[in-house]
């Protein structure tokens, strides 16, 4: 008998990607493309999302996946997608696309501020419903669309998140499914359905809000325009995916009560899984539909430690990249492996970067290194980069306990995934620093592979998530912490909290920029 596939389209901020796997869980092929959003020079901090060219990069992808693979298009049971979650894309009557961003927008600084003025609790209020805040949510971005383009606010009949549009495109049906779409926060978190009073609270429009479908939940089948463009049969079904944070827990197994991940990549996603909400009185982290029915996620993001990583490559390791030409060894490789012999706790050194998340007042200090002598022996470039891997940890730390102080739990283990579970050294600082035991799976690209299980149980292929998950989620390498790393951590963590508290209130006071600061704050 034939091998079957399932398709998993994965559009990222800076990448998009046409992944197949077979029903077991292998990847089979990958076709993979860049792609730039760029900014409306009329309007600061804007970053549009071009639809058209978009969409040709996906269905060249999609050809390029059949073609290289050379699998039999019927032998593609299902399709599912995934993306960036916040960026969304708005709709007329007959379905053409009038709008659409990415999710780094941040032209609605005046909206926001706009909808503090309405009422100083409106935010918290909101919150209390959809779990969500103006920091990232559709809200302001909606509004801006109303305030600065209304003949063309008139004309939205729809709106959707990425993932959603992608599933459109393929099927001719607009719909949304509850794990990206919750974060627009036009949703009740715990109906996991559309809030159009949300909408009314703040002057949008109440009837633009289109079905709602759960993950792994059959839309329709690719329409014959869109096979005749890919080269996909019309027989292949499409499914219900999620937001990339979602499917990425779902790609990693983590989908019931107590489950906890990180998601290592630019940013830093905790995610704690739950079959019941409980908000947060505080507003302090952002609450999810899980991509799983009857499941929710507490998040807490950390922003940039990947992105942070790859400045300091890019900026201080110009001799490790004469090396990785010469000899194929990476740039990380070489830093990990000198990083190793710098002492648990960087002699000392604190480098200030993301701080913990508060999604209700959303900023960080500006980014720096501390109490470092100039000893080159000592403080060196190795010591600079373990300092980078401890920020990390300290605020996945920070993120991992606000969480336990709203559930009253905390894991007994965490799953480490993206790409900077990759790094041995990583994996076994964030461990010792949570004094937990940090488990890595065997596909690193773990978001894809969610949105393949999403396939695959609309496809009937597995029985349910758990199913899909017992057979093809499986751990690669376990970490447990080493207790005098983890001693010397505790004392360096406080430190840290003092630390950081004081950077941040020199950005607030203008001493110093703000590596990041929410629109309207």
């Amino acid at each position: 008998m034939r091998d079957k596939y399932l398709m998993a389209i994965d559009a990222g901020t800076g990448s998009v990607r046409v992944i197949l796997f077979d029903t077991r869980g292998n990847e089979h092929q990958v076709s993979q493309s860049e792609w730039v959003h760029t900014e409306d020079p009329r309007f600061p901090g804007s970053m549009d999302f071009d639809v058209n060219t978009n969409l040709k990069i996906i269905i060249q992808l999609m050809n390029e996946t059949l073609i290289k693979s050379n699998v039999n298009p019927k032998d593609i049971l299902s399709i599912s997608t995934t993306s960036m979650r916040e960026a969304i894309v708005l709709y007329d009557d007959n379905g053409a696309e009038l709008w659409a961003c990415a999710n780094v927008d941040s032209r609605a600084t005046t909206e926001v501020s706009n909808l503090h003025k309405i009422n100083d609790r409106l935010e918290s209020e909101i919150y209390q419903l959809s779990g969500q805040t103006f920091s990232l949510g559709a809200i302001p971005r909606i509004l801006w669309v109303k305030n600065n383009l209304p003949d063309m606010y008139k004309k939205v009949r729809y709106v959707t998140m990425l993932n959603d549009w992608i599933t459109y495109r393929l099927t001719d049906i607009i719909s949304v499914e509850p794990s990206n779409g919750c974060t627009t926060g036009i949703f009740d978190i715990k109906k996991r359905v559309w809030d159009p009073e949300i909408a009314k609270k703040v002057g949008l429009k109440s009837d633009i809000y289109p079905l709602v479908f759960e993950s792994g939940t059959v839309i329709g089948k690719v329409t014959d325009s869109m096979s005749g463009l890919t080269g996909l049969s019309s027989d292949t079904i499409v499914v219900a995916g999620g937001g990339d944070a979602q499917l990425g827990c779902i790609g990693m197994g983590v989908i019931n009560e107590g489950d906890a991940a990180i998601l290592g990549g630019s940013f830093w996603q905790y995610e704690y899984t739950t079959k019941s909400v409980q908000m947060d009185d505080e507003c302090k982290v952002r609450i999810n539909c899980h991509a799983v029915p009857d499941t929710w996620q507490y998040e807490a993001i950390a922003f940039f430690p990947g992105l942070v990583m790859r400045w300091f490559r890019d900026a201080f390791c110009e001799l490790e990249k004469y090396i990785e030409n010469e000899t194929g060894e990476s740039i990380y490789s070489q830093m990990e492996n000198r990083a190793r012999n710098v002492p648990a706790g960087s002699l000392g050194m604190l480098s200030t970067f993301s701080d913990k998340m508060n999604y209700i007042s959303w900023k960080h200090a500006a980014p720096g290194f501390l109490n470092f002598k100039l000893d080159p022996v000592k403080f060196n470039k190795a010591t600079f980069y373990r300092a980078i891997m401890e920020n990390a940890a300290f605020v996945a730390r920070g993120n991992m306990e606000s969480v336990n102080n709203i559930t009253n739990t905390s894991p007994d283990s965490v799953i480490f995934g993206g790409g900077a579970s990759k790094s041995d050294l990583w994996c076994q600082i964030l461990s010792d620093v949570l004094n937990k035991t940090v488990k890595v799976p065997v596909v690193k690209e773990a978001t894809a592979l969610g949105a393949a299980i999403c396939a695959g149980v609309g496809a009937n292929v597995y029985n349910h998530f758990d199913d899909a998950i017992s057979r093809v989620v499986k751990i690669e390498r376990t970490y447990t912490p080493i207790i005098e790393n983890h001693s010397v951590y505790e004392g360096i963590y406080k430190k840290w909290e003092k630390v950081y508290s004081n950077q941040l209130s020199l950005a607030d006071q203008g001493f110093t920029e703000h590596m990041w600061i929410a629109p309207g704050l």
